[in-house]
C-alpha cells in the first residue's frame, strides 16, 4: 500500500513537470524554480494589454452602433 502511494506521488510529479514543460516553463522544470512570474516585473506589458482591450472595446461598440442603424 505504501508503494502505491509513493508511485502515485512520483507519477503526479512527472505529470506536473511534463505539464510545465509543455506550457513553456522549461526553466522552472530544469532549475526547479517553481515561482509564478510577478506582474510588477513588466508593467509595460500590462499597459499594452489595457490599450489593446480598450481599442477592441471601441471597435465592438462602433460595430454595434453601425449594425443598429
Amino acid at each position: 500500500m505504501v508503494e502505491i502511494a509513493i508511485y502515485s506521488i512520483v507519477v503526479i510529479a512527472i505529470a506536473y513537470s511534463a505539464f510545465l514543460w509543455r506550457m513553456g516553463r522549461r526553466d522552472d522544470v530544469l532549475h526547479g524554480e517553481f515561482i509564478a512570474p510577478s506582474s510588477s516585473s513588466n508593467p509595460a506589458s500590462t499597459l499594452d494589454i489595457e490599450a489593446s482591450l480598450k481599442s477592441l472595446l471601441h471597435t465592438i461598440e462602433r460595430d454595434l452602433c453601425e449594425s443598429g442603424n
